[in-house]
C-alpha cells in the first residue's frame, strides 16, 4: 500500500509538472488570456513537489516489505548523498556541465525511481539554498532533476563496460533533455506583448506546429551548445567514474539489508 501511494504521488507530481511547463499553450489552446509572466502555478508546483517529496519518504519509512532498520539506513543514505552532491554544485560548471548529475543518474539508476526521484529534487533544492540560486526557476529545476533520476531506474541491470555506455548515453540524453525543457519555464514569456514571434518566440495565436518550429529555431540558436557540453560532460564523468560510483552505491545498497547474526534455538 505504502509503494503504491508513492507511486500516485510521483504520477500527480509528474502531471502536475507538465501541466505546468505547457500551461500558457495550454490556456492559448483554449482561448483563455495567457499572462505576461510566470506567476501562482511556481508557488502550486512548488508546493506540489514538497507534498511528493514528504509522501515517498514517509511511505520509505512505512514500506511493510522492509525492516526498520533498512528504512532508516535508506533515509540516512538519501540524507548522506543530496549532502554530497549539493556541495559539488560548488565547483564551477563548464558551460552547463557540472558533476551533480552524474550522482543523480547513478543513485536512480541503483536504488530504482523513488530514491532517483528524491535525489533529483532534493539536491536541486538544497544546492540551491547553498549557492543562492532560489528563484522562480528552481521548482522546475527540481521537477527536471527528479524525472532524470527517476528515469535512471528504468535502465536495463547491466555491469562493467556495457553500464558505463549505457549510463553515458543516458547521461548525454539529460544532457540535451534537462535544459530543453528549462527553457519552456520562460520560453513564452521571452517576448511579452509582442505580435511578431520573430521566427524564435512564441506568441498566443500559434499553431502547435508553428509552435513547435519556433520552439525549435529558439533552442537551436541559443541552448544547443550549451546543452551539448553539459551532455558531453555527463557522458565522459560516467564512463570515467560512472562504474566506480554505482559499484560504491551497490555496497551501501546491500548494507541497507544487512541483519545482525543470532543464533537460532532449537526448539523441542
Amino acid at each position: 500500500m505504502a509503494t503504491l501511494t508513492s507511486h500516485v504521488s510521483l504520477a500527480l507530481a509528474t502531471i502536475g509538472g507538465i501541466v505546468a511547463f505547457l500551461y500558457p499553450f495550454l490556456l492559448a489552446a483554449l482561448g483563455l488570456e495567457v499572462p505576461q509572466q510566470r506567476g501562482v502555478e511556481i508557488i502550486l508546483l512548488f508546493a506540489l513537489l514538497a507534498i511528493t517529496s514528504l509522501v515517498v519518504l514517509l511511505t520509505q519509512l512505512t514500506d511493510e516489505h522492509c525492516a526498520q532498520t533498512e528504512r532508516s539506513r535508506a533515509v540516512a543514505l538519501l540524507a548522506a548523498l543530496v549532502a554530497i552532491d549539493s556541495v559539488l554544485r560548488f565547483i564551477p560548471s563548464l558551460i552547463g556541465a557540472s558533476p551533480i548529475f552524474l550522482l543523480i543518474i547513478a543513485s536512480g539508476y541503483i536504488f530504482g525511481t523513488r530514491f532517483g526521484f528524491l535525489m533529483g529534487s532534493l539536491t536541486l533544492l538544497i544546492s540551491a539554498a547553498l549557492t543562492g540560486g532560489i528563484g522562480p526557476w528552481l521548482p522546475f529545476q527540481m521537477l527536471s532533476a527528479g524525472w532524470m533520476g527517476a528515469t535512471a531506474g528504468w535502465l536495463p541491470r547491466r555491469s562493467g563496460r556495457a553500464r558505463r555506455f549505457w549510463l553515458a548515453a543516458f547521461g548525454a540524453f539529460w544532457g540535451f533533455l534537462f535544459g530543453a525543457l528549462m527553457n519552456l519555464w520562460f520560453w513564452p514569456f521571452t517576448a511579452p506583448g509582442a505580435t511578431e514571434s520573430g521566427g524564435l518566440y512564441w506568441t498566443p495565436g500559434m499553431s502547435l506546429s508553428e509552435t513547435l518550429h519556433a520552439y525549435a529555431r529558439f533552442y537551436l540558436t541559443t541552448s544547443l551548445l550549451f546543452d551539448g557540453t553539459r551532455a558531453l560532460g555527463n557522458a565522459l564523468l560516467a564512463l570515467l567514474l560512472g562504474e566506480a560510483v554505482c559499484q560504491a552505491l551497490e555496497r551501501w545498497r546491500d548494507r541497507l539489508g544487512w541483519r545482525p547474526w543470532h543464533e537460532l534455538v532449537a526448539t523441542d
